[in-house]
């Protein structure tokens, strides 16, 4: 029986995870940033993006 591994950080209004131990992906809701072969550097990045604001949707 095979069990899903889902790691989950948040961080400046990023999403930083890693599913089965693949490598770490920085995301909003609606996009995917950036792909990293670990978690340090992951975090890093989405550290020094500026803070993450949803915007509304325009009608």
């Amino acid at each position: 029986m095979n069990t899903q591994a889902f790691t989950k950080i948040s961080i400046n209004g990023y999403h930083v995870l890693s599913v089965n131990s693949s490598d770490w992906k920085v995301c909003t809701k609606d996009d995917r940033l950036a792909s990293f072969g670990s978690r340090q550097e992951a975090l890093a990045y989405a550290a020094s993006l500026p803070t993450y604001l949803a915007r509304p949707k325009q009608a």
